[in-house]
């Protein structure tokens, strides 16, 4: 898992990729698949791959959503962006089905990164398919460059023929916990699929408090007003941030000390409990590592 720390995606036409200076979202994801027609995408294409050099600096980091391998613009999409996006983190590749679309992505941009294009770039598998689902285990361990799993609801509840809904949010259980055992089993970060309904406080509420109690590391939005709300749910309160500085305090004396377990206000702290207390802090900004 690489070392950054996120909590919200923002997810943005790239007809709209000016957004990217939108405060909060700790990522902002250049759609070049959905809401971009077909006549349209050569063009979206073009204007984002010559946008992205011109991006200032943003704490967010910048990712593109590329078209799905098996379209005529999935390769198109790989080579403009990895050649001209000097500032691009990551490709989101859409519609997962199988570990070779991952591993079709993780040759092209070889070519463009021998020729000294810059950093290497990171892939994010978009798992939203029966298919995807049914390998998503495999696909996890495809390419070096795989850093993301994320359960896009939209399309697979239209496949299942299901609504990603509070009162549903049961019945969506076995598909979080595969994407999460599966990214948790390769050392990859596992971000929760956008809630549609982005006028629904309520509901938006209820979702990204689900997503955080199962243990994903963040969560997508499709609307500015989603990320503050986000934001607030994967920040850990002033409590657990002092709570985890005690257990990472407790155990640092006990390793200088050479003895075993300790118990901290009243639980017994561990190297496990450890992990956990970093995470948190670092999820917090205060330091610790993820």
């Amino acid at each position: 898992m690489d070392s950054v720390v996120r909590r919200s995606c923002l997810s943005v036409p790239a007809p709209d990729a000016a957004k990217v200076l939108t405060p909060g979202a700790d990522e902002i994801v250049i759609d070049l698949e959905d809401f971009v027609t077909p006549d349209a995408k050569p063009r979206a294409r073009a204007d984002l791959a010559a946008r992205l050099l011109a991006i200032p600096p943003t704490p967010a980091t910048i990712a593109a959503r590329v078209n799905a391998v098996g379209t005529r613009w999935c390769h198109e999409d790989v080579l403009h962006l990895v050649g001209n996006g000097a500032g691009l983190a990551s490709l989101v590749t859409p519609k997962v089905k199988h570990p070779d679309d991952i591993a079709f992505v993780d040759r092209l941009p070889t070519g463009v990164e021998a020729g000294g294009a810059g950093l290497r770039i990171g892939i994010q598998a978009l798992i939203e398919t029966a298919k995807g689902m049914h390998r998503v285990d495999e696909t996890a361990a495809t390419s070096p460059r795989l850093r993301t799993l994320i359960l896009g609801y939209a399309d697979l509840g239209a496949v299942l023929g299901r609504p990603y809904e509070p009162r549903t949010l049961a019945v969506w259980l076995p598909a979080q916990h595969a994407v999460l055992l599966a990214a948790r089993r390769r050392g990859l970060h596992a971000i929760d699929g956008p809630y549609l309904a982005f006028n629904d406080a309520e509901g938006s509420a209820a979702v990204n408090q689900r997503a955080r109690d199962l243990g994903f590391d963040d969560k997508w939005g499709i609307h500015p007003r989603q990320i503050g709300p986000v934001n607030e749910a994967f920040t850990p309160s002033d409590e657990k941030a002092e709570r985890a500085r005690s257990v990472c305090a407790a155990l640092e004396r006990t390793e200088r000390d050479g003895s075993g377990a300790i118990a901290v206000n009243g639980e017994m702290a561990d190297s496990a409990m450890a992990l956990t207390a970093r995470q948190t802090l670092s999820r917090a900004g205060t330091g610790g590592v993820r």
